[in-house]
């Protein structure tokens, strides 16, 4: 008979050690040539995940962000063309997973994950706590969330950016 593989006593890593595990970035690459039509020629930052979360961080309530935003002023902040997208909403991700965790473990104020929205203002359905959640909190800061099809959106988020 055969056994499936032995357990090694590994321990899954928390999401908040997945945050903290990313350390060969920022980095500053020249635009790929893929992306030069849209962007033109210049240089992409690849953010890191703490300068993602602590941007996350420093929305205040009332107030929102978008993941575009975020890649933006981080672009700004280290003087390239753009932000990659891609790894800003990939950390925006992990942060908010690492923020669910803390406020698990009874940690005070969690990064306030719910006012980081996609693009649009489109909420991340994939953010803890899921569509109930988002909505709960978003309302309770005096944002107003809309369906549209079979998406939602805080309505006029645009006046809202920070």
């Amino acid at each position: 008979m055969t056994q499936g593989p032995v357990a090694t006593g590994s321990k899954k890593k928390s999401w908040r050690e997945k945050l903290a595990g990313y350390s060969r970035v920022p980095a500053i690459k020249p635009i790929p040539e893929r992306m030069q039509p849209r962007h033109g020629q210049g240089t992409i930052v690849v953010p890191c995940a703490q300068e993602v979360e602590q941007a996350m961080r420093n929305v205040p309530e009332g107030r929102l962000a978008t993941v575009l935003g975020i890649s933006e002023q981080l672009a700004r902040e280290h003087g390239t063309t753009i932000g990659c997208t891609v790894t800003t909403a990939i950390f925006a991700s992990i942060a908010a997973q690492a923020a669910a965790e803390d406020q698990a473990a009874g940690h005070a104020s969690p990064t306030p994950y719910w006012r980081t929205l996609k693009v649009d203002g489109e909420l991340n359905l994939k953010y803890p706590g899921g569509l109930d959640e988002l909505m709960r909190r978003l309302e309770s800061e005096g944002h107003t969330v809309v369906q549209r099809g079979r998406r939602y959106y805080v309505e006029d988020f645009e006046h809202k950016l920070v």
